[in-house]
């Protein structure tokens, strides 16, 4: 499985011909979307992240970027629509300020989450609200200075797991536990609230920047899941 990285603020993506090309590949329904943002920043992460995810698909099918059609499930997962394959290629989308990750796999579940760690955030706040009773405890017994790290940790975990899934927040947060203190890859562990094997998925965790932090959850059904995370100066690179 490839998770492909790019800096949308980096020159080569911010070039005034990239961006021509960027607009060129978007559908129509994508342009409206992105024109909805208030802020330039926003329309430009929308752009340039929407870009990456045709380019990204291209490159393991021969099919053109501006070819490609999408759908969303019932709690707005998107995926492919047109064209139809087999197996089927599967992916997630995820940005924040200043990285866009593009996960794909073939044929199983995958979900991606990036985060920016150096946003201001109510850490203990949110963890108490939204994490499990063992992660908050795991979480708050950490120094101070290493609670904002761990609480990203845990919060990209959880996202990409539930963006795997494709349930949004219809699976409570609360109600799994990321495991991440076992000095080996990140595991999950489920409260009776949530019908799911551990064992079916693997995860990956890092920091591509001192500033972001990454997750990918994907169903590998008990096989070892290998991660490939690739950086892109721009779209162009092959």
């Amino acid at each position: 499985m490839d998770v492909w990285l790019l800096a949308p603020d980096a020159p080569a993506a911010a070039d005034a011909r990239m961006l021509s090309y960027c607009e060129r590949l978007l559908s129509s329904d994508e342009r409206d979307r992105r024109d909805r943002f208030h802020f330039q920043r926003h329309r430009h992460q929308f752009l340039v992240s929407h870009a990456l995810v045709r380019t990204t698909l291209s490159r393991y099918s021969h099919v053109e970027p501006e070819r490609w059609e999408f759908s969303t499930n019932a709690h707005g997962r998107p995926e492919i629509a047109v064209p139809c394959q087999s197996p089927p290629l599967r992916f997630n989308l995820s940005h924040t300020d200043g990285l866009i990750a593009c996960a794909v796999a073939l044929a199983v579940d995958v979900g991606v989450d990036v985060e920016d760690a150096t946003r201001s955030t109510a850490v203990a706040a949110i963890a108490r609200r939204s994490f499990s009773p063992a992660e908050v405890n795991a979480l708050e017994a950490l120094p101070g200075a290493r609670q904002t790290d761990r609480f990203f940790s845990l919060w990209t975990l959880k996202e990409a797991y539930i963006k795997a899934r494709g349930l949004g927040l219809a699976l409570p947060l609360d109600a799994f536990t990321m495991l991440v203190d076992r000095g080996d890859a990140p595991s999950i562990q489920f409260s009776a609230a949530i019908a799911d094997d551990p064992g079916a998925w693997g995860f990956h965790a890092s920091a591509p920047t001192a500033r972001h932090r990454l997750a990918v959850a994907v169903r590998s059904e008990g096989l070892p899941a290998c991660f490939e995370v690739r950086w892109l100066a721009s779209l162009g690179e092959t």
